[in-house]
């Protein structure tokens, strides 16, 4: 019987390319919108010397006792990401389900990648389907993963 392998990764979330400013957000409304979606998150800002910026990091409880743990850049007009730490495809989907339902302005402005693909030399984000719920966006992002060897 095969089994599914429930690996972690880390997944990063991304505005459309060469449109950087598309989620029209910030760090504080960033940080707003997770205080009102996710119960009694911890969430602090920080100088981040590899980009040289001031990024927001943040723990939510997705679900009840399943925490993850994530790292924002924005920098308006035209720099965003959303990077979650180790976290399985299940749980970066239900973030980005949030995060494309609640955070983006438009359904069609979140990419998506993973550490995996990048270190097996996928460096160009995938799209995030515009429509599905929870359980549509994991499945499609399990199968980005078993698309790589690990």
């Amino acid at each position: 019987m095969a089994t599914e392998r429930n690996i972690r990764t880390n997944f990063a979330f991304y505005p459309p390319e060469k449109d950087g400013g598309a989620w029209h957000a910030t760090l504080e409304s960033l940080e707003r919108a997770l205080r009102e979606a996710f119960p009694d998150p911890t969430i602090g800002h920080r100088w981040s010397g590899v980009h040289e910026m001031t990024v927001l990091d943040f723990e939510i409880e997705l679900a009840s006792d399943v925490w993850v743990d994530g790292t924002a850049a924005i920098t308006a007009p035209d720099y965003a990401y959303i990077t979650l730490t180790d976290v399985t495809a299940d749980e970066a989907g239900a973030f980005a389900v949030w995060l494309r339902d609640s955070l983006a302005p438009a359904p069609n402005l979140v990419r998506f990648a993973s550490s995996l693909a990048m270190a097996n030399g996928e460096d160009i984000p995938s799209s995030l389907p515009t429509g599905g719920g929870r359980e549509v966006i994991s499945d499609l992002l399990r199968r980005h993963l078993d698309s790589f060897d690990y």
